[in-house]
């Protein structure tokens, strides 16, 4: 019997946090597999999110997208997504499989500067906080002593509850080459970024492969689920466009690199950036999205009508991505789990 494919929800600030956990529900109903929470911004905490979408589901699983390694100690990230890991364990179906994931980020600026947070030798920083939250895991004691990891005798101190080994995968949400290479050598999987191209996302593929290869895994061994904007409605195709234009623009202004991997002229990145500031008004998003074409659009993310979005996302997963992690853009998200739990005749477990 073929595995039933895997699909998943994003879930930013975009949607009332009472509405986010009715979907949460209903994506579980409907055959999705997990939900990645965002913690990119100072907006919504994954921890808070991851928490209380487990409370109310029994098997989807939760991964943050990601978090940022500056953000937490090492040992506190581990403590947390054990505690979680320890929730997902109680509150779900006996013998199952973690229901967490941990995704861990550099972070972007400008928000690392306007915080205080020196993004120094991200590689280094990001492969010791990796390393040392899996020894954590064990539940056995642990000593590092790295450049920005420092941990003496430290223990996960579990007294009275579950003391079992936590088998929680990490992921590293990645985008430039090296540090992809990074998540297929040391990781159990990428969480590949949004708002790029097919072609980015092939390339970005063949890195991981060849960071896996440097540790003697094949690519196979390495999860590789993916951000994927789905501004999707079969009512008003034109909004849907226009919606995702709004995040188009964002990128644009605030991390143009992404936007470069994805092959965008520089013409209109410098455009874009005109009229945007950070944090950006809904005055300049409608300004900005006006002078992004439609084409550009449709080559970083599904648009459109259900047909549309389903074949874009499509083209994603052969291009080797594992999990669409689909981002609702309209203010309905029922319309995105309903075109993909019927095209791909997803059932609930």
């Amino acid at each position: 019997m073929a595995t039933q494919p895997r699909f998943a929800l994003y879930m930013q600030d975009k949607h009332p946090l009472a509405y986010e956990l009715e979907m949460a529900e209903y994506a579980e109903s409907r055959g999705f597999s997990e939900i990645w929470q965002a913690d990119t911004r100072l907006a919504r905490d994954c921890v808070v999110m991851m928490s209380a979408f487990l409370t109310r589901t029994r098997h989807l699983r939760l991964g943050s997208g990601v978090l940022p390694i500056w953000t937490r100690n090492p040992a506190v990230i581990a403590a947390t997504w054990s505690t979680m890991w320890e929730l997902g364990q109680q509150l779900g179906t006996p013998g199952d499989a973690s229901r967490v994931m941990l995704g861990l980020g550099a972070w972007w600026e400008p928000i690392a500067g306007r915080v205080g947070v020196q993004r120094e030798r991200p590689l280094l920083a990001m492969r010791e906080n990796v390393e040392s939250i899996r020894q954590l895991f064990t539940m056995e004691e642990v000593t590092y002593q790295g450049q920005f990891v420092h941990l003496d005798r430290v223990r996960l101190d579990v007294v009275f509850a579950d003391t079992r080994q936590r088998d929680i995968p990490i992921y590293i949400g990645a985008t430039g080459d090296k540090m992809l290479e990074l998540a297929g050598e040391i990781c159990d999987g990428v969480v590949l970024n949004y708002v790029v191209s097919v072609d980015y996302i092939k390339k970005a593929v063949d890195l991981v492969a060849k960071g896996a290869a440097r540790a003697g895994k094949t690519l196979e061994q390495v999860d590789r689920p993916e951000l994927l904007v789905c501004s999707l409605s079969d009512k008003d195709p034109d909004a849907a466009m226009f919606e995702a234009k709004k995040l188009v623009a964002y990128y644009l202004a605030t991390e143009p690199h992404i936007m470069k991997a994805s092959g965008v002229p520089d013409d209109l990145i410098a455009k874009v950036q005109a009229v945007m500031g950070w944090p950006a008004t809904e005055a300049e998003y409608r300004a900005a999205a006006k002078v992004i074409p439609d084409d550009v659009t449709r080559s970083l993310m599904a648009v459109g009508t259900s047909d549309e979005c389903v074949a874009k996302v499509q083209e994603y997963i052969d291009a080797g991505v594992t999990c669409p992690i689909l981002y609702p853009m309209m203010d309905d998200i029922r319309p995105v789990v309903d075109a993909f739990a019927e095209a791909y005749r997803l059932e609930p477990r």
